[in-house]
């Protein structure tokens, strides 16, 4: 099966894949079902090394000019050296892997068919993160056609297995690129986007928001024990009902909410575009902390933005509807907001529980990411960008409240971003990860664009506008 995968990749590589438009090659790169799975035997390699082959003929300037090698089992690090060595280098990042495509025939066009039609490119990865992957090599690709030679030096990340973690993909590149002694100047990776008018409530103008951290991870998992027996003698309390206890107090003392860090500073940038009293109040998040804390609190999208978050997403325990179980237990998942770590969470959840005979495991945890710097160079080059791609779009800070790979990158970066150049619209965001993912031709196209002068601007050596 792996041999025939090849096969048909390395075919579909001898087309004329230059004379192919950019959304063409989007939609090509969309037909290889590169799926990430929670289980490490459902890997399969073949679908990644077919990727690899095509992208190679696909974008034959690129690999004519930069170094490209295999880390780990699927990902890829790609260089081109700057002409002076003493500048940092800059790293655009992005995931060959995607998530499985679920009921795929409730699909409008197949999940992996990379059908172009009215005006989309249609299918899995082409929000998340093919887009990504594609557009940086589309950008290269006429930079190094354009003979251009960078001042400062270019690496490129594409990590295989960011929707299950990305350790052996980016925690591998990052590893890498740590051993050889690199630091770049920044990172670009997915995250945030530019949200279309009525896309958030907001502003009622495009607003692109630049993620500058994003959230911790962990998961506690919570056991309560107790003598079993037959359910017609039972106890006062049962392990279940003990555990049922300590999760009501769990989610009856959730964390505390806070306007400080990147979210005042994305009110701050987002108020004067609001206009009113309300923009008064959102940029005076000193002032009114907590009338903004509980308005933001009152939706779960922006609730997840002031405060670690609780979860409680597994519960496991009885074998038979009348044996007293011996044990139960449950996961609670927690998003860490920057500035609280997973010791202050576990410390917060023993004294809501208030029960010793509960026992509190960590199973994983991930601290919360670094915050990149709001008032450096990069940042503002990166936002003199979008004002200059996007002149009516409200351009901010912003809090990645789920996880990417930049929390691997993050340690090899001195600001690490999480913005992906393309405009999406209020029903967009439930494809993600949803049925009928796509991008617009449109948008996918202006992405190229930017990336590619964003590229001329940061290494090579044009001057930062006004921001």
């Amino acid at each position: 099966m792996r041999a025939l995968v090849l096969a048909l990749a390395l075919l579909a590589a001898a087309a004329p894949a230059a004379a192919e438009t950019p959304e063409q090659r989007l939609a090509h790169a969309v037909a290889f079902e590169t799926i990430s799975h929670e289980d490490p035997q459902a890997f399969d390699p073949a679908s990644f090394e077919a990727l690899h082959a095509w992208l190679a003929t696909a974008f034959p300037r690129v690999h004519a000019t930069l170094a490209r090698e295999k880390v780990g089992v699927a990902s890829l690090l790609y260089h081109w050296p700057g002409r002076d060595a003493s500048l940092a280098p800059i790293l655009l990042v992005s995931h060959l892997d995607v998530v499985p495509a679920v009921d795929p025939e409730t699909w409008t066009h197949p999940p992996f068919a990379g059908m172009i039609a009215d005006g989309f490119v249609w299918g899995r990865g082409t929000l998340d993160d093919k887009a990504g992957v594609m557009a940086i090599l589309e950008a290269l690709e006429r930079l190094a056609a354009a003979g251009f030679v960078p001042e400062r030096g270019i690496y490129v990340g594409f990590g295989h297995d960011e929707e299950v973690s990305g350790e052996a993909g980016a925690g591998a590149i990052t590893k890498l690129l740590a051993e050889r002694g690199v630091r770049a100047w920044f990172s670009l990776d997915e995250g945030s986007v530019i949200a279309g008018p009525g896309a958030t409530t907001l502003v009622d103008v495009p607003l692109a928001l630049i993620g500058v951290a994003e959230k911790g991870y962990l998961t506690l998992r919570l056991t309560a024990r107790a003598t079993g027996g037959h359910s017609s003698m039972p106890p006062p309390s049962t392990a279940i009902g003990r555990l049922a206890r300590a999760i009501v107090r769990l989610e009856e003392r959730p964390l505390e909410a806070r306007t400080q860090g990147v979210v005042s500073d994305m009110l701050r940038d987002i108020a004067p575009h609001v206009g009113g009293f309300r923009g008064f109040v959102l940029g005076s998040p000193g002032l009114f902390g907590p009338l903004i804390e509980s308005q933001l609190a009152a939706e779960p999208t922006t609730n997840a933005m002031v405060r670690t978050t609780t979860a409680v997403t597994m519960i496991d325990g009885g074998v038979k509807a009348n044996v007293l179980p011996r044990e139960a237990s449950a996961r609670v998942n927690f998003r860490l907001l920057p500035g609280d770590t997973s010791d202050a969470v576990i410390a917060h959840v023993r004294a809501a529980i208030d029960d010793p005979e509960i026992e509190i495991v960590a199973e994983e945890v991930t601290e919360a990411s670094p915050v990149a710097d709001v008032h450096s160079d990069a940042y503002a080059l990166l936002a003199a960008q979008i004002h200059e791609s996007v002149p009516d779009a409200v351009v901010a800070p912003s809090l990645v409240v789920g996880a990417t790979d930049s929390r691997h990158y993050a340690q090899v970066s001195e600001n690490a971003f999480r913005f992906l150049p393309v405009r999406i619209e209020a029903d967009d965001f439930e494809r993600v990860h949803g049925r009928d993912e796509r991008i617009s031709v449109e948008s996918y196209n202006q992405a190229i664009d930017f990336l590619e002068r964003l590229v001329r601007r940061a290494a090579g050596g044009e001057p930062l506008a006004a921001r």
